[in-house]
Order: structure tokens, then C-alpha cells, then sequence
């Protein structure tokens, strides 16, 4: 903005008063009353000389409510973009708080498991069979095989961090798998009650439970008891934590005692796995 722009106003005042001064100055050296030809250039130039200086100072005032607009127009977008970080950095916080349990979980797991684990991440669902099947972002060239189990770190009752079973891998790309999880109507596992050390098959529900039976129908299993993978037909390895009893029932007719499983992994809110390497 050049200067005529910014203080014209009252430059053009300052200018008009001191010709009015020299104009008096001269025609009243040595003289008691001025000339009437002054007084009437007084009378003209002094309600001339107000306006300007009235008009000067409303552009001076004009210009500082400009400044400062533009200043607290920059002000209030430096502030919005310090509550955006700070919105991202709070919700940031917040996932690793709700998933604290989790993260100490894993970190127990990856120091105490006996197994050569890869981590790996859900990707996508199976858009074929959206509620079971899943894909994750590892694959051959990670080292995942067909047949590689997926794990999940998870917590008993007792406090302890299980490799709680999740899936089988079932396909294999480059960089990706797919895993048929232990809740899929399609999936039998063969367990172990650690309790009491009986055996049998169970397999995936719709409604993402487990049920299944003992070879033993004089088996004796209740409420709560632990279930393991047995390690019988050599697909899934054997102490894998698999679930709870949650329920019991004698089908006399079939001549079997049949159990419902409660699975060890919430398949609701699974998302961070472990692959098993397959020796």
C-alpha cells in the first residue's frame, strides 16, 4: 500500500494548514488585525481543514479494523488447524487406552510362546461368507503356508496369556491369506478338556459359538471347563487355547454327550493375529 494511500488524508490537511500559516505569517508581520481577504481564506479552509481531518482519521480507522480482521482471520485458522492434531493426537490416545489389555497381551505372547510367530493384521472380509471368512495381509513371501494356523494372544481367568485359536490358513498369495476361522460351520477341531483330559470333535455355529462332542459318553465335563486342540489328525498342533464349556447336553438318543463352546477369541473385535510358520 504506498503512503499517499495509507495517510492522504492527512497529509492533504497538514499541506492546506501550512500555506494557511505562511499565508497569515506574512500578511500579519508587523499588523495587529489581519486583512479581510484572510479572514475570509480562514473561514473557507477551517470547516475544510475538520473534514479532511475527520475523513483522516475514518480511513486510519478503516485500515486498522482491516488489520486486524485479517489478523484474527489468521489467528482462527492457526487455532482450527491446532485442534485438528489435536483431535487426531486424542483419538490416537484413545485407541491405544481401549486396546491396552490387548497390546500387553501380545507383547506377553511374543516373549513366552514356543513357536516362530508372524505378525499379521485383518484386511478384509470374504465378501462370500462376510461373518467367517477373513483375509489377512501376510503370505508366502512372509512365510505363511496352506495349513498354517492363526493365533490370537488372549487371557484366562487366571490371568495367563494363551495363543488362543483362531483359523487355519486355507489360500495363499504373494502378500495375502485366507483363513477359514474355528467358528465357520465348515471347521472341526479335535480338543482336549484340560481337566479331565477327555477327547472330542467340535465344530463352528452360525451364531459364532462352537459345539461338538466326546468320545467318552461317560465323559464327565461342566460348566467352564477349558477346552485345547487335542493335536489328533495332525492339522492343528496340540495345547491351543480353543474356549469354555458354556453348556452341556445328553443326547440320549444319539448316545453322545454334546458341549457348547464359548470361543477364547471375540471374533467381534479380532483384528491383530499371529500366523504359527509351519516347520
Amino acid at each position: 500500500m504506498s503512503i499517499f494511500r495509507k495517510y492522504g488524508g492527512r497529509m492533504i490537511v497538514t499541506i492546506v494548514t501550512i500555506i494557511l500559516l505562511v499565508t497569515i505569517g506574512i500578511t500579519a508581520k508587523d499588523r495587529e488585525k489581519i486583512s479581510k481577504i484572510e479572514n475570509i481564506i480562514g473561514n473557507i479552509i477551517t470547516p475544510v481543514q475538520g473534514v479532511f481531518y475527520r475523513v483522516g482519521d475514518a480511513v486510519d480507522d478503516k485500515i486498522s479494523n482491516i488489520k486486524e480482521y485479517v489478523s484474527l482471520k489468521d489467528k482462527n485458522a492457526q487455532l482450527e488447524e491446532e485442534i485438528k492434531v489435536l483431535r487426531k493426537e486424542n483419538l490416537e490416545m484413545s485407541d491405544i487406552i481401549s486396546r491396552t489389555d490387548y497390546l500387553k497381551n501380545e507383547m506377553i505372547l511374543r516373549e513366552d510362546t514356543e513357536y516362530d510367530i508372524i505378525d499379521t493384521k485383518i484386511i478384509s472380509k470374504d465378501p462370500e461368507n462376510w461373518f467367517n471368512n477373513f483375509i489377512i495381509n501376510k503370505g508366502s513371501k512372509d512365510g505363511v503356508t496352506k495349513d498354517s494356523l492363526v493365533i490370537e494372544a488372549v487371557e484366562t481367568d487366571k490371568g495367563v496369556v494363551e495363543e488362543g485359536l483362531v483359523g487355519i490358513v486355507i489360500e495363499v498369495g504373494d502378500n495375502w491369506s485366507k483363513v477359514l476361522p474355528i467358528i465357520d460351520n465348515s471347521s472341526n477341531v479335535s480338543y482336549k478338556i484340560v481337566r479331565t483330559q477327555d477327547f472330542g470333535v467340535i465344530n463352528g455355529n452360525i451364531d459364532e459359538t462352537m459345539t461338538g462332542f466326546l468320545f467318552d459318553i461317560d465323559a464327565e465335563v461342566v460348566k467352564g471347563d477349558k477346552l485345547v486342540t487335542s493335536g489328533m489328525g495332525e492339522v492343528f498342533m496340540p495345547g491351543l487355547y480353543i474356549g469354555e464349556v458354556i453348556d452341556v447336553k445328553m443326547k440320549e438318543e444319539e448316545l453322545k454327550k454334546e458341549i457348547t463352546v464359548k470361543p477364547a477369541v471375540d471374533f467381534q473385535k479380532v483384528s491383530s493375529l499371529f500366523i504359527i510358520k509351519n516347520d
